[in-house]
C-alpha cells in the first residue's frame, strides 16, 4: 500500500472548517442585521409644540409606538369650554322650539280644515247660497214697502187703477203693452233691478269664497312649515357654537397631526436606509456562502486520493 500525504487532506479540511465557522457567523450577522433594519424602519412620530397645543408619543422597549396624545393650550382650552357651555343653552332653546311644534301644527291644521269647509261648495252653489241670504235679508223691508204702497193707493182710491195698455184699437188678440198700476210697476221693476245686481254680486261672492278657502288652506300649510323652519333655525346657534368649539380643539390637535407627518417623513427615509443596509448585508452573505462552497469543494480531491491509496 502506497504512503498517503495527509497534509493534502488536513489543510483543505481546516480551511473548510474555518469557512463553516465564518458562514455561521455570517448567518448570525444576517439575523442581527434584519432586526436592526426593522428597528431602523419603525414609525417614530415626533412631538410638536405650537402656539395652540403640544403633542407627545410613548414608545415600548423595542422602540415601538405605544401611545399618542396632545394637550391644547390653556387659553384655547378655555375658549373651547366657553363655547361648549353656550352650546348647551343653544340646545335648550332648540328643544323648546321643538316642544312648541305640536301647537303650531294644530293651528295650521285648524286653518286647513276651515279652508276645506269653504271650498267644499262649488262657486255656483256658494253664489246661490249668498243670493238666498241677501234676499232673505231684504224680504222684510220689501214686504213693508209693498204694504205701505198698497195702503196708500187704497186710501187714495187708486188700488185697482191700471194704465199703459196699448192693445185697444188693434183688434182682438193684438200684441201691446199690458195695463199696469204705475206705482206698483215701479216697485216691482226696482225690486227686479235690485235682484239682478244681487245676482252679479253673488257670482263674485261665490268666487271669493273659493279663493278665501284656498287661502286658508295654503296659510295652514305655510304655518306648519314655518314651525319646522323655526326648529331648523333654532339649531343654528347650537351648531355654530359646537363648530367653534371643534375648531378650537383642532387648533391644539394640529400639533399631533404635524408630529405624525414628521414621523411619516422620517419613516420613509429610515426605510430607504434600512433597505440599503439589508442590500449590503446580503452581498456580504453571498460572498461568505461562495467561500464556504469553495472550501467544501477543495476537500473532494484529497479524499479521492486517500481512497485510492487505501485500495492499493
Amino acid at each position: 500500500m502506497a504512503e498517503f500525504d495527509w497534509t493534502s487532506l488536513i489543510n483543505p479540511a481546516v480551511q473548510a472548517l474555518g469557512t463553516g465557522l465564518v458562514a455561521n457567523q455570517a448567518a448570525s450577522n444576517a439575523t442581527t442585521s434584519a432586526a436592526q433594519a426593522a428597528q431602523m424602519a419603525q414609525f417614530r412620530p415626533v412631538g410638536v409644540t405650537s402656539r395652540f397645543g403640544t403633542s407627545g408619543f410613548q414608545y415600548g422597549p423595542q422602540g415601538e409606538l405605544t401611545g399618542a396624545g396632545y394637550q391644547v393650550a390653556p387659553d384655547i382650552a378655555a375658549m373651547r369650554e366657553g363655547l361648549i357651555g353656550m352650546a348647551g343653552t343653544g340646545l335648550s332653546q332648540a328643544q323648546q322650539q321643538q316642544a312648541y311644534q305640536p301647537t303650531v301644527t294644530a293651528a295650521g291644521q285648524g286653518l286647513f280644515n276651515l279652508g276645506q269647509q269653504y271650498v267644499a261648495q262649488s262657486p255656483q252653489m256658494a253664489a246661490q247660497n249668498w243670493m238666498t241670504q241677501q234676499q232673505g235679508l231684504l224680504a222684510p223691508g220689501r214686504e213693508q214697502q209693498l204694504a205701505q204702497l198698497t195702503n196708500q193707493q187704497q186710501q187714495q182710491g187708486r188700488l185697482g187703477l191700471a194704465t199703459g195698455s196699448t192693445s185697444a184699437g188693434y183688434g182682438a188678440g193684438s200684441a201691446g203693452l199690458q195695463a199696469a198700476n204705475p206705482q206698483m210697476a215701479a216697485y216691482y221693476n226696482a225690486m227686479a233691478q235690485q235682484d239682478a245686481q244681487l245676482a252679479a254680486n253673488a257670482q263674485l261672492a261665490g268666487q271669493a269664497q273659493t279663493t278665501f278657502g284656498s287661502g286658508l288652506m295654503t296659510g295652514g300649510l305655510a304655518l306648519t312649515n314655518a314651525g319646522y323652519g323655526a326648529q331648523a333655525n333654532s339649531l343654528v346657534p347650537y351648531t355654530n357654537l359646537i363648530s367653534g368649539a371643534s375648531n378650537a380643539e383642532n387648533l391644539g390637535s394640529n400639533a399631533l397631526t404635524q408630529g405624525q407627518a414628521l414621523g411619516s417623513a422620517s419613516a420613509a427615509s429610515n426605510q430607504a436606509a434600512a433597505n440599503q443596509y439589508i442590500a449590503g448585508q446580503n452581498t456580504a452573505n453571498t460572498a461568505t456562502r461562495s467561500a464556504l462552497t469553495g472550501g467544501v469543494a477543495g476537500l473532494s480531491d484529497p479524499i479521492a486520493a486517500l481512497i485510492a491509496s487505501l485500495t492499493k
